[in-house]
């Protein structure tokens, strides 16, 4: 008889139980009962038995081969469920969503880098010309699907849903100019400024895209400025205007261009100098000339978000450096306030007068609703913006939670807007993904809206909602929201700076106190010694931070007595504040994270298994790591050794957890144990890892276990999730496991036997030669070490033997400076650190029979030059290289906590780095200027690489 999914509301008998009967025609017992599991679970289960049904007409192998995989059929039935566009598109491109499903890259957010490679990938590798807008707009929708799965699955957070939108946006707008501006460049040559310089051309990004807040349907606001004045230097010579004009031009059309796929972006350009009135593009001194002498007042405010999202950054970054100041007011100043008020007005009136019957309640526009919690958190970071540079950023969530930080919200408020703010983007988000349309408006619909409610993240529990408890919710979030909103801004007043339930005397005092010469004076009096200090130690850049450390300080006695009575941490608390911005705001949020400071790595007693626990002892680790390199100037190849032994051993705890939490085994008698081999590569995999950093991984199990793949995978996505996800203890790490066989279209988890045959045969020299920086971490390391060295001994005949390994590398070289040497030039560009590496793995292929478990750089130019392949000088030289890279690099990081790619342009940022980069390296390397004295290293570096790969 044919199968009937029982349990599962039929909401259209006629059409929906027909689909049921006959899906269920032929399909065996497990997956009926599985498919009917997974339908209990989803909001429109109706719909997603209907696609199904067509998916298995439409192909039945591909139908059969999702429903082998848990993982594909759970994404499946939920894309089925929520969104009719990637539904649609899903049964025509079915191998896309298995690629998704089964890629382990589900677990983790995707960098704008990471989708330039992938829209590469997509393009093809002799595709050197500028994209057709079809070809733009198909790889947007094919990145959408993993998006939504990530986000309808539960996977993702609000805030990762946005900011990997706005990763893709990014990627595709830097690979369209680059594009664009190589072709022009082919026709007129290339623009210059009259002292014979390269004229650049940022694009900057405003709105949800500059706050990296996009949505899924969303204009995207950009503005573009060059560099100035000039003209280009080829056969058809034209000012560097009419040139910039040209790519604005074409830039604007082949986004905004229909297609089959549909656009993939609807560009405005009406935020830029004079709207439409003005040019499409401007330089740099008109536009500063602009902001600062005609600019209206909600022009300046729209830049609170603005943000170089593509082309070169420095024309664009010197613009936002020169209207920050014009941004922010230095008092309160409630005429600001008082000017977007009457704009938010307008856009009310606006809402009420085209709101008819027919219309549903705007969730944007409409009072308390988006826009108004983005305006109110824009004229709270204005007013005070100036005198706390803290709450100074682009998403309205990081600041709503840092005007809360600052007490210029209070926690009840702080936590309704938040809240109504994450149930309206969500409920935005949700009204988009079903058509890829941009819509806010609620469905006036029952049924429509009914659906609507069940497609809402749970809130509580795994209960759904209803239309009438989604139009409740939604009620009472706008009337919280306009509460907060008209008492805040109409009322025209100060809010109020609390210092907490500290006791009376000392907070009356604090609060009493001007933030600078006053908050000194109250020091002297109640920690002499500590004023002592601060007076000695003369900060500049963290000053400000400090002060309000101070604040927390006097409203706790125990932690002021602490810093007056000891000195040596004082000393390093007053470090930290002035040159790293990132530790420090940690330290703000987290006082406790004093205890850590000049403590040495404790990873003896193991780590602790529960999730929360794991992530607050990495980053109570990390802390005393990053501290001591700050602080005592550890040689930076020790502390990049140390973070290594960190990320270590939190992948064993999470791979100890996801043994017990995985779902079990298919055979009753199959016991877990070591089976799994955990190998880490690239940065992890030479002991090079450094904070920010990616971890790359692969997962490999004996052919003998092959019977269990499933479970296996499932301990394989629970070590992922358990080491990315993000929660209230932030995010240990990315997990990235693109280096296994057949990257993101080979199984997440693969036996030895398959590793084997692929680079004995199928390999690229680069994939082979990427596990020479390989070693095992966790589950069966002696196992896996052997394994590893068995695929060198592979790497070495396929390579070493016949030399293949010269040409292809240098190829591999190439194809990463043109792609990714732009955006990332401390790295891939000419005499990068690309340059040194892969210098590094082809003199390592002329050692053939020697195996050595772990090589940081040092070493291995250590053993090479033992080898016999360089000589004295290139070895020292080299190490001087890589330790001054590293260097850069890991200061960027202590400085944002993440890496950079290029030097910074600001004066003052550069001037930070050459403090830090100067505790790390040999003295003679500090003379010259730190941009000096590195592009006299990458110019060195690439003569060497030169010399190796083309004589």
């Amino acid at each position: 008889m044919p199968l009937l999914l029982e349990g599962v509301e039929l909401r259209d008998p006629l059409g929906s139980q027909a689909a049921v009967i006959r899906l269920g025609t032929g399909l065996p017992g497990r997956l009926a009962e599985r498919i009917q599991l997974l339908l209990s679970s989803v909001p429109d289960p109706d719909t997603s038995i209907r696609y199904l049904h067509r998916l298995r007409e439409a192909s039945s192998p591909a139908f059969d081969r999702i429903a082998a995989s848990t993982a594909a059929l759970r994404c499946a039935v939920n894309i089925f469920s929520q969104s009719r566009f990637l539904s649609d598109w899903v049964i025509d491109n079915p191998e896309r969503l298995l690629e998704v499903s089964n890629s382990g890259s589900l677990y983790r957010v995707w960098t704008a880098e990471e989708y330039e490679n992938q829209l590469f990938d997509h393009l093809g590798p002799n595709h050197t010309g500028v994209p057709s807008a079809g070809e733009l707009a198909s790889f947007r929708r094919q990145q959408l699907l993993r998006i939504v799965a990530r986000d309808v699955l539960g996977i993702a957070t609000l805030s990762d849903v946005t900011e990997e939108i706005s990763n893709l946006a990014d990627a595709i707008l830097d690979v369209a100019y680059r594009r664009i501006r190589d072709e022009l460049i082919g026709r007129h040559g290339e623009p210059c400024v009259p002292n014979g310089s390269r004229c650049g051309f940022s694009v900057i990004a405003l709105g949800k895209l500059g706050g990296a807040e996009l949505n899924y349907s969303s204009d995207i606001d950009l503005m573009f400025v060059y560099q100035g004045a000039g003209e280009t230097g080829g056969p058809a010579v034209i000012s560097n205007k009419e040139f910039y004009k040209k790519v604005a031009n074409q830039y604007t059309a082949l986004l905004s261009s229909y297609t089959s796929w549909g656009q993939c972006y609807r560009v405005d350009l009406r935020l830029r100098p004079d709207g439409t009135l003005g040019e499409i593009c401007s330089p740099l001194a008109g536009a500063c000339a602009y902001y600062s002498e005609r600019a209206r007042d909600w022009e300046k405010q729209m830049l609170i978000k603005a943000r170089v999202a593509a082309g070169e950054p420095e024309p664009g970054t010197a613009l936002l450096e020169f209207v920050e100041p014009l941004i922010y007011q230095s008092s309160l100043d409630f005429r600001a306030v008082e000017a977007l008020s009457e704009t938010r007005q307008r856009i009310n009136e606006k809402v009420a007068a085209r709101r008819g019957s027919h219309h549903g309640v705007d969730i944007k526009l409409a009072p308390g609703g988006i826009r108004d919690i983005e305006f109110l958190v824009q004229c709270l970071q204005r007013l005070h913006g100036g005198r706390e540079p803290w709450v100074r950023h682009g998403g309205t969530m990081l600041a709503l939670f840092r005007l809360r930080d600052k007490g210029l919200l209070s926690g009840p408020e702080y936590a309704r807007l938040a809240a109504a703010y994450q149930f309206l983007r969500h409920l935005e988000h949700r009204l988009q993904i079903e058509e890829d349309r941009q819509t806010h408006t609620l469905p006036s619909d029952a049924e429509a809206l009914d659906l609507l409610a069940r497609r809402m993240p749970p809130e509580n529990s795994e209960t759904l909602l209803t239309a009438e408890a989604l139009t409740q919710r939604l009620a009472e979030h706008q009337a919280a929201v306009r509460e907060i909103y008209e008492r805040v801004i109409y009322a025209q007043k100060p809010m109020y700076y609390t210092l907490g339930s500290e006791p009376a005397d000392v907070v009356e005092e604090a609060e009493s106190l001007a933030p600078s010469s006053n908050l000194t004076r109250f020091l002297d009096q109640r920690a002499p010694r500590l004023a002592e200090a601060v007076h000695e130690a003369e900060l500049h850049r963290g000053r400000e931070r400090f002060e309000h450390f101070l604040e927390k300080a006097f409203a706790a006695p125990a932690l002021l007595n602490r810093l007056d009575g000891d000195s040596r941490l004082t000393a390093a608390v007053l470090d930290i504040f002035e040159h790293s911005p990132y530790f420090a705001d940690q330290l703000l949020r987290a006082p406790e994270l004093l205890d850590e400071i000049g403590l040495p790595l404790l990873l003896d007693g193991g780590a602790p298994a529960d999730g929360i626990a794991l992530r607050r002892f990495y980053r109570r680790q990390m802390i005393r790591i990053q501290s001591a390199s700050l602080v005592s100037g550890s040689r930076i190849f020790d502390t990049l050794g140390e973070t290594s032994r960190l990320a270590d051993r939190v992948i064993e705890a999470a791979y100890r957890t996801a043994l017990i939490e995985a779902p079990p085994p298919a055979s009753l008698e199959y016991t877990p144990r070591d089976q799994m081999m955990l190998i880490s590569l690239g940065r992890l995999g030479m002991r090079e890892f450094d904070l920010g950093s990616d971890a790359d991984l692969v997962f490999v199990i004996p052919d003998a276990d092959a019977s269990e793949h499933a479970y296996w995978s499932g301990v394989a996505e629970r070590i992922i999730q358990t080491l990315s996800s993000y929660t209230g203890e932030g995010v240990m790490f990315t997990v990235d496991t693109r280096l296994r066989p057949n990257g993101r279209e080979g199984d997440l988890v693969q036996t030895e036997g398959a590793y084997k045959s692929y680079f004995a045969a199928h390999a690229e020299a680069w994939e082979g030669i990427a596990y020479m920086k390989s070693r095992a971490v966790a589950g069966n390391v002696e196992r896996a070490t052997e394994f590893l060295h068995e695929l060198q001994e592979v790497d070495w005949r396929r390579y070493g033997q016949s030399m293949r390994s010269r040409t292809e590398l240098a190829e591999m070289r190439a194809r990463l400076e043109r792609e990714q040497g732009p955006r990332n030039p401390l790295k891939a560009g000419i005499g990068g650190y690309y340059d040194i590496d892969f210098a590094l793995m082809y003199l390592r292929l002329k050692g053939a029979g020697i195996f050595y478990r772990v090589l940081n750089t040092p070493e291995r130019i250590d053993v090479i030059e033992k080898m016999g392949h360089l000589d004295r000088d290139e070895a020292d030289f080299l190490r001087e290289s890589a330790t001054f890279h590293r260097a850069i690099d890991h200061g960027q990081r202590i400085i944002s906590g993440r890496a950079e790619g290029s030097l910074p342009t600001a004066s003052a940022q550069l001037e930070l780095l050459t403090h830090l980069v100067k505790r790390w390296t040999p003295s003679h390397l500090a003379v010259q200027r730190l941009d000096v004295t590195l592009r006299d290293l990458r110019r060195r570096t690439r003569e060497f690489f030169n010399r190796l790969f083309t004589h």
